[in-house]
């Protein structure tokens, strides 16, 4: 018996591969499902189901494209439809993989589809339980996601049925392998471990301890943040079907002249620049965006790009690639092609090149008693704003940034010191704002993580303001 986690960073997402006496199954699986593929290849096994948990808001599953490729069925929990062929399980349902069983345990709450899958050794002794997006480790999911008619009341109600009747009844040995780890936002507060066992969560998860069906609606439904805007799409999309990746790629992975470039930025096409942020401020192609591959790139990409908009990319030499399967895995499948030779490529041929100055939090310091059209704008999240700020600071989340009524808040005329709360968030939103035509612009090196410790800066925090 074999079962691996394949963890994917950043999207803090968890699939899974099974295997037993030549037979595999891959639970919940991204987009790009050739490494799932090569390793029933490596393991000289066939891949015989692919499961879904729920439909994903966050992702782009690719239990399309890998049954496309492995001929293999994809199940999914009762009370399933779907713009494509699956299998709709019964609630109860085993499916046999080698000599292992995995058994069905439909567990509304998240979702009305979401289910569980529980996992028998070969001894048919229950061994790990893959709790989708009904159970974290620490956390349950959001309620208020995909939910059709139903209310986040209705959907909590639910899920305190599934946690009762069904997990916590579950042997307390049982690995808990779950959907996501920490820095999703299916979840309010999810722990940095990506797997548990009943017994731990029993004990440590607030969801989990004793209380009334009202006391845990209330519980659950409250402090939820709102959502990131591509999650709806991204949740139809996996219901109603999408292009494969492959095609996808080909029309992607077109390298373009200068000339070429240049013709198709008139057709109302975005450039996205996914160097790292540290470097894209030193130059770049005018009217870019930049978001960074390092960070929480496909999430930030889906949460600022419309599903649908038509870009061209600027990466690193050998970056083009990663690029588009990330974008593909929130559904951001309409790339033209890249500049071919990158940014290097523009910047030798004497195009005009853009910047953004970077200044320390010294200096921010400095400026901010003796200039009166200094504008401090904080790019976090309300929550970590609340936690600490400096004092007179503008917040205006990142991924609210874009809304015209926002930017109407932002002074043209006065300088503009941006920082998020370690830098990367804040060149995002400087390329945004400079694409909008901004152009007295400071980005904040190091963020508010430097900009605290800063000696005569002026902190405000919920307990006192400090000098």
């Amino acid at each position: 018996m074999q079962v691996e986690q394949l963890y994917t960073g950043c999207l803090s997402e968890a699939a899974y591969f099974i295997a037993s006496e030549g037979e595999a199954a891959v639970i919940d699986p991204l987009r790009d499902v050739d490494v799932y593929i090569s390793k029933a290849e490596e393991m000289g096994v066939q891949i015989k189901y692919i499961f879904e948990t729920h439909f994903h808001a966050d992702f782009v599953s690719g239990h399309l494209e890998l049954s496309k490729k492995t001929g293999a069925p994809i199940i999914y929990g009762p009370q399933t439809t779907a713009g494509f062929k699956i299998h709709v399980a019964t609630d109860g349902e085993e499916f046999a993989i080698g000599k292992l069983k995995l058994k069905v345990l439909h567990t509304p709450g998240h979702t009305l589809e979401s289910t569980c899958y529980l996992l028998h050794d070969e001894h048919e002794k229950p061994y790990c339980v893959f709790t989708g997006d009904t159970l974290f480790v620490g956390d349950v999911g959001r309620p208020d996601l995909f939910s059709g008619n139903l209310s986040k009341e209705d959907l909590a109600g639910y899920m305190y049925d599934s946690l009762n009747n069904k997990i916590k009844k579950l042997p307390d040995d049982v690995i808990v392998y779950p959907a996501h780890g920490a820095g999703s936002s299916c979840g309010k507060n999810l722990g940095k471990e990506t797997f548990s066992t009943i017994g731990t969560q029993k004990q440590l998860n607030y969801a989990l301890q004793d209380m009334s069906k009202e006391e845990f609606i209330k519980v659950i439904t409250s402090g939820l943040n709102t959502p990131p805007v591509y999650f709806s799409e991204n949740a139809r999309i996996n219901k109603e079907g999408h292009d494969m990746l492959d095609d996808v790629m080909v029309k992607a992975m077109q390298p373009l002249s200068i000339a070429a470039f240049k013709e198709k930025t008139k057709e109302d096409t975005w450039i996205l620049d996914t160097r790292e942020a540290t470097v894209f401020t030193q130059g770049f192609v005018p009217n870019s965006i930049s978001i960074g591959l390092e960070g929480r790139f496909a999430e930030w990409a889906g949460s600022l790009i419309p599903l649908g908009q038509a870009l061209v990319l600027v990466t690193e030499a050998g970056k083009e690639k990663e690029t588009v399967i990330r974008l593909a895995r929130v559904g951001i499948d309409n790339v033209q092609g890249y500049l071919e030779g990158g940014f290097e490529a523009w910047q030798h041929a004497g195009e005009r090149i853009d910047m953004i100055i970077d200044v320390e939090a010294e200096e921010l310091a400095m400026d901010l008693p003796h200039d009166n059209k200094l504008e401090v704008l904080d790019v976090r999240k309300q929550t970590e704003f609340e936690g600490g700020h400096v004092r007179g600071a503008k917040n205006i989340p990142l991924d609210t940034l874009t809304d015209p009524l926002n930017i109407a808040m932002i002074h043209e005329d006065h300088n503009l010191y941006i920082h998020c709360a370690g830098g990367y968030r804040s060149v995002i939103a400087a390329s945004l704002l400079k694409r909008e035509g901004y152009h007295n612009l400071r980005n904040v090196l190091g963020g508010f993580a430097k900009i605290k410790n800063v000696k005569g800066m002026t902190i405000v925090t919920p307990e006192r303001t400090n000098a």
